[in-house]
């Protein structure tokens, strides 16, 4: 568990409260100039972060003329901790020792009391007393620096590691660009090839309608494909902006361009989230895309509206007139869109209808507001 270090204004506090006791200990209150500067220099501890160096001068008179010595340790070992003049520091812990070893007045003092054994201990004391502050601050100094050179590295290691990441992540990129490039796009030029010369040879109505149905849809999804291969190949240089997101003014076009006799009907209001339209033109596209794929010559229903605060849209289809292909999928698509309902605080819903069909259910809750809302009656 690791301790919470105190605010700074009440370590202070903390410190000058207990020079002032150590005053309150050591001197006589009727010695009017050494209890001047005891005060002085507890109430100087207050400046020690901004000014440690004139904090220290401001506590060494006390050390001379008074036992109270808290304040001008403090001091020191503050000025320690925040200078690196190791000169400086010594000496001022020699003007420390000095002062708090001869008496006063100096004018009381005797060449034999130098000479007598209490005199050398309390020399030695003195000398011990002045360091520990110094050794003390610069370990704390150390410590600092230790502690930011580790977040540096740690920093440093992050970003390597992103960087290495982001390096993976662009020649897979790269790769997966290549093999869009040279494999997918291929066979999608390949059915539109087909599609066109199915288009121009055949002399069936319908034959022609669902070729060139074919064949537009493909040119559409090599353009996106285009698209999809120069963002991946300019992952690792200026950002490249993606296909502008699809809307509800978008939904007639996908619904005429399904190559599904679909029916479109929608009472929606203006200024919906741009989320919520998005998961709307999602769903709808999926649920045309699963039509074609199980449910080929089914017709679709496709409905959108708004009521009680939110947003219903249902795709229904018949039961299919024609066999389905068996064509890949991964079972996906109703997981994704369920999932997207989720964000936004919606449901998907599907189940069979009684005629053999299917319906695919959403509901978003959506807040209109009063001036945009539809009047009359829902059309589903």
């Amino acid at each position: 568990m690791t301790l919470r270090r105190p605010p700074a204004p009440l370590l202070d506090a903390a410190l000058v409260a207990t020079s002032l006791a150590d005053v309150w200990g050591n001197v006589d209150v009727e010695e009017h100039a050494a209890m001047a500067c005891a005060l002085l220099a507890a109430f100087a501890l207050a400046l020690r972060r901004r000014l440690p160096l004139t904090t220290f001068v401001l506590t060494l008179p006390t050390a001379m003329v008074t036992d109270a010595v808290f304040a001008t340790l403090a001091a020191l070992y503050t000025l320690s901790s925040l200078s690196r003049h190791r000169v400086l520091l010594a000496g001022c812990a020699l003007a420390y020792a000095i002062t708090n070893f001869l008496p006063w007045p100096w004018s009381s003092l005797k060449a034999a009391d130098l000479a007598q054994t209490h005199s050398l201990v309390h020399l030695t004391y003195t000398l011990a007393t002045s360091v520990a502050p110094v050794f003390l601050g610069q370990l704390v100094q150390a410590r600092r620096e230790l502690s930011l050179r580790l977040a540096e590295i740690s920093d440093a290691r992050e970003h390597k590691r992103l960087l290495t990441a982001q390096s993976i992540l662009a020649k897979e990129r790269a790769q997966l660009a290549r093999e869009m490039h040279d494999v997918v796009s291929h066979q999608v030029s390949l059915i539109a090839v087909q599609a066109g010369a199915l288009q121009v040879g055949s002399q069936d109505a319908e034959t022609k309608k669902a070729a060139a149905t074919i064949r537009r849809l493909s040119v559409q999804t090599l353009d996106e494909l285009r698209h999809m291969v120069s963002v991946l190949r300019a992952s690792d240089s200026r950002p490249t902006e993606l296909t502008p997101q699809p809307s509800l003014a978008d939904l007639q076009r996908l619904v005429g361009g399904s190559g599904i006799e679909a029916e479109l009907e929608t009472d929606l209001p203006e200024g919906l989230p741009p989320p919520v339209q998005r998961a709307v033109y999602r769903t709808v596209q999926e649920a045309l895309t699963n039509v074609r794929k199980h449910a080929p010559g089914a017709t679709v229903r496709v409905c959108i509206h708004h009521r009680d605060g939110a947003i219903h849209a249902t795709v229904t289809n018949t039961a299919p007139t024609q066999p389905a292909l068996p064509l890949p999928s991964a079972q996906h698509g109703l997981a994704g869109l369920r999932q997207r309902a989720e964000l936004l605080g919606g449901t998907i819903s599907a189940q069979s209808t009684t005629d053999g069909g299917y319906s695919l259910h959403l509901k978003l809750p959506v807040e209109v507001q009063k001036d945009h809302q539809v009047s009359g009656k829902s059309p589903c």
